[in-house]
């Protein structure tokens, strides 16, 4: 698969790829809208290309949600706002925060995979052999070492998802991971956490927006430092 990163400019380009028959990895996503966004182009990508009398039944395409690195961010936002204040309901309120918004975003996010791939419109698109984009959770190793070592794996266990964890990860859950269908469990819960986070100031469409443009530049430091590797390597060829 491809790597495209599901940004305004990378979302057109998402949609061309898939509708040409290319298979597509939709990278650093965060938000819910951003997701809708992604799961549309997928469809009108099928569409297109049902229209247009071509195959549809080995188009692939994965959506990938960054998970923890929602939580480094959303609890460093809880930490300041817990130093700002002196009133120990308040802090105890916010503290209880920390460390819940990755899984209740991933999770509200699977729910919405199942509703927009329920619909009579992927339905008929099913019926010519369309599989559906499956859900990928990446940025699954605990960054926060109070937290399980295998977290965000264990909370986000469900049919048709995808986890990309580092190697440490996967001998961990190895050793003493928990199965259970837990990407499914209390999704009301899950809003609440969302709700509770905007209630507290910290404003989800600016935090995923932060996310994303954070993850863009640390994929143009990576690609300049390779074309930089390639041209020293040459370089030191042509001695």
């Amino acid at each position: 698969m491809v790597k495209i990163p599901s940004t305004p400019a990378g979302i057109p380009a998402i949609r061309q790829a898939l509708a040409e028959g290319i298979n597509i990895n939709i990278t650093l996503m965060f938000s819910l809208d951003n997701y809708r966004q992604v799961a549309e182009a997928y469809l009108g990508a099928l569409e297109e290309r049902l229209a247009a009398g071509k195959d549809i039944s080995r188009i692939a395409s994965v959506a990938s949600f960054f998970v923890s690195r929602v939580d480094v961010l959303v609890d460093k936002l809880l930490q300041d706002k817990i130093k700002a204040t002196s009133a120990s309901a308040e802090q105890q309120k916010l503290k209880a925060l920390q460390g819940k918004a990755a899984i209740a975003n991933a999770r509200l996010a699977y729910q919405e995979f199942k509703r927009l791939f329920g619909t009579p419109r992927f339905e008929a698109l099913r019926q010519h052999g369309a599989g559906v984009q499956r859900p990928l959770w990446a940025s699954t190793g605990t960054k926060n070492l109070a937290y399980r070592d295998v977290l965000y794996v264990e909370e986000l266990i469900g049919p048709s998802t995808v986890n990309t964890m580092p190697l440490t990860t996967l001998e961990s859950f190895r050793d003493h991971g928990r199965v259970r269908l837990s990407v499914e469990e209390d999704i009301p819960q899950a809003q609440a956490v969302l709700a509770a986070l905007e209630a507290a100031g910290i404003d989800y469409e600016q935090v995923t927006n932060q996310l994303q443009e954070e993850g863009v530049q640390k994929f143009i430091d990576s690609f300049r430092q390779l074309f930089q590797c390639i041209e020293s390597k040459r370089k030191a060829l042509q001695r």
